[in-house]
Formats: C-alpha cells, structure tokens, sequence
C-alpha cells in the first residue's frame, strides 16, 4: 500500500467563472483509519454544479470550502482499512471524499454498495444524489398528476433525465431544453422525452418561449428548475394556474451572470401571484432520510432497463478541474464522474 495520497485543493477563489489557477493538485500523507474509522481508495469521484457554490466565501446552506483544503464532492471505492465492524477490506462504500485519491470517514457515514446490484458509478448519478433529487423534487413538490405538461432544462443531464423518465412514467408529457441537437436527440430517443428544444438555437427568452408554447399546447403545470436565465424568464409567462416550480439550482447565475440593466423580479414575482404559482426551494441534503425509498423504487427500473441513464467520465484526478469547468458550461452528456482507478 502506497504512504502517500493526491488531492486537489481550493487554490484561491474565482471571480466569476472558475479558472485553472483556483485549483491545485497536491500529494499528501496517506490518513490512517482511527477508531470506527474507515480508509477507502476512491474509484470515482463526482464533480457537480453545486460545488461552484461551495467555492465563494458567501453565507449559504452549507460551509464554503477552505483556500488549502480539499474540493468538496462525493465519491465511491473499495474499503482497503477497516477500524469497523460495519465495513471489511475488500467492500465498497459512498462517502464525502472530496477530490481525492483517499479518503478518511467514520464508517456511520458511509453508505455501502453492492457491485453486484449496480455499477459502483451509479451511487454517484442516477442511483445517487442527482437521482435522489429529481425524485424527491418531482414527487414532493411536483405532485404530478396524469395529462399535466411537465418542462425541465438539462435535459439530459442527470437530474434534468430522471426528472423526465419519472414524469413520464406517471403518464405526464415531458419537454426537454438541452444544449445542442445532439443532446436534443438524445433526451427524446435515450430518456423517452416527448420533445426536446435546443435552448443554443434561440437567441433569447421571448424566441425560446414561442418554440416552448409551440410543444405545451396546454400550458405547462410543472417546471423543474435547475437552470435559472433565460430558460426561467421563457417558462413563466407560460406556466397554468396553480403550477408547480421545484428548485433545486440555477446553473446560469452561478458565476455571476450579467443581467445589464434589467430587472426581472418584478416580472416573476408577477407571474407567480397572478398564475398562484408554488415555488418551492429545496436542498437534497435535508432529504436524505427518503433515500431508501427512492431505491426501492427505481433500483429495480436501473437495474430492467427502463430507467436509462448516461455517465460522463474523464480519466485521471489531475483533470477533475477541467471536466467541472466543461460541466459548468454543459459540455457534459450525462452525469460527470473522473474515474482514478
């Protein structure tokens, strides 16, 4: 067994969008294991749009990282030391490992994997936290009820895909936004999509908004937001009365959009009185006591198929920076994993 370990650090903050100079790989001691404590060598790591939060020295839900200290993200690997009787050599576990080839947790907060069940990737996207929160938002926020009209943007992507899959399970007509058309293609052919709109080829809110009322004949009753921008000022005006709007992330503010001279709370805050709109922020860590019952659910669907999902991966932890910074700017297809082992 190796003495030593790599990591990558919060370098520096970024202003705006992040840059390579904001991280930096580091070797480091291996940890020890201390008592109920267990050592894990990670295979896959998870690189997420939330983490740029996590970036800035701003008051949120949860800690900003420390300038030195490890990139926060979840991860999945084989047990290699044990100070546990829950966990054994040889077993794989998820935990909160950061950008790292190792990893140091108590073993009460892992969750153990079963690579016989499902790929061990899997606990990091549609078995994972993505699955778990397009699941807990459709359902405990969304209400979907059969015939409603259901839009979600990153369509493609790991929450933006399940979100449609279970929506139309449900008996719900799903419309897609994604990048491009060959992520259109894949929203409609691979995730069963009834149509998907290439956000890249409207120019601005109002020209999406006629494409979108073109596929929502009857309105739209559901918007999953995960985006924010222009997506969100095209859906508004097309929301029915008493729709429902999950949050769960704004990817296209989250480097500071410029919004130049406009104001459009006004606008929205309009909307959402005069259509009576729920809206409704939710953060899928305080809903992770409704895990077991998400797998129960759609384990199973992964397992026959007819859930279907895609991972993104890149290769080596040196490159974890850029595959995030692609992700951040949705050149990702599926859910973004760097595999190290």
């Amino acid at each position: 067994m190796t003495d030593t370990m790599q990591r990558i650090v919060l370098a520096s903050r970024p202003e705006g969008a992040p840059a390579h100079v904001n991280f930096r790989l580091e070797d480091t001691p291996l940890p020890e294991p201390g008592d109920g404590e267990v050592l894990v060598r990670v295979h896959y790591l998870s690189l997420d749009p939330y983490m740029r939060g996590r970036m800035d020295d701003a008051k949120s839900y949860a800690k900003p990282v420390e300038v030195g200290q490890t990139m926060e993200g979840g991860a999945v690997g084989e047990v290699i030391a044990s100070n546990s009787d829950l966990f054994k050599p040889g077993e794989f576990a998820f935990g909160m490992f950061g950008w790292a080839s190792h990893g140091v947790l108590p073993a009460k907060a892992l969750q153990k994997l079963s690579p016989d069940l499902a790929p061990i990737s899997t606990a990091l996207g549609v078995l994972g936290m993505p699955g778990l929160t397009a699941w807990h938002g459709l359902t405990s926020i969304g209400k979907p009820q059969h015939g409603e009209t259901l839009v979600v943007a990153a369509a493609t992507g790991p929450v933006g895909s399940m979100v449609g899959q279970l929506a139309k399970a449900r008996g719900l007509r799903a419309v897609g936004i994604a990048g491009g058309p060959e992520k259109c293609r894949l929203a409609v052919e691979t995730f069963g999509f009834d149509a998907c709109l290439d956000h890249r080829a409207h120019p601005d809110a109002a020209s999406l908004r006629e494409a979108l009322a073109a596929e929502c004949p009857d309105g739209i009753d559901i918007y999953f937001e995960n985006v924010g921008g222009k997506v969100l000022e095209s859906v508004l005006p097309l929301m029915n009365v008493g729709g429902r709007i999950p949050l769960c992330g704004m990817i296209a503010w989250y480097s500071g959009a410029d919004l130049g001279d406009r104001n459009l709370l006004p606008a929205a805050w309009r909307a959402i009185l005069v259509k009576r709109l729920l809206v409704q922020g939710f953060i899928i860590f305080d809903a992770y006591h409704r895990l077991p019952d998400f797998l129960e659910e759609v384990a199973p669907k992964v397992a026959s198929g007819e859930v279907s999902y895609l991972e993104d991966i890149t290769e080596g932890l040196e490159n974890a920076p850029d595959a995030f910074m692609a992700m951040l700017k949705g050149g990702n297809t599926g859910k973004t994993v760097v595999k190290l082992v």
